[in-house]
């Protein structure tokens, strides 16, 4: 029987754990596909807003294991791409 991976509050926490782990040992069928970032950042916009919102942001950034920019850029992808009704 193989192992449960263990939960990975950051992505430092992640790397490490893969640097050093036998993945062979775990069952990995759980596992979701991931978004990585490749193309280049080529325009840079400025937003407003509150400060309870972007504390809000950060917060949940922070839960997330990820920068609150590349937080903020995820759910814009999302938004974009989301199915309309």
């Amino acid at each position: 029987m193989k192992k449960q991976l263990p939960r990975l509050p950051t992505d430092k926490a992640a790397e490490d754990f893969v640097a050093t782990a036998d993945l062979t040992d775990y069952d990995l069928s759980s596992m979701t596909p991931m978004h990585f970032e490749f193309q280049p950042k080529d325009r840079t916009i400025t937003m407003r807003l509150s400060e309870s919102l972007f504390e809000a942001i950060r917060e949940e950034a922070d839960r997330s294991g990820m920068p609150y920019q590349r937080f903020i850029r995820k759910a814009l992808e999302e938004a974009v791409h989301q199915p309309s009704t």
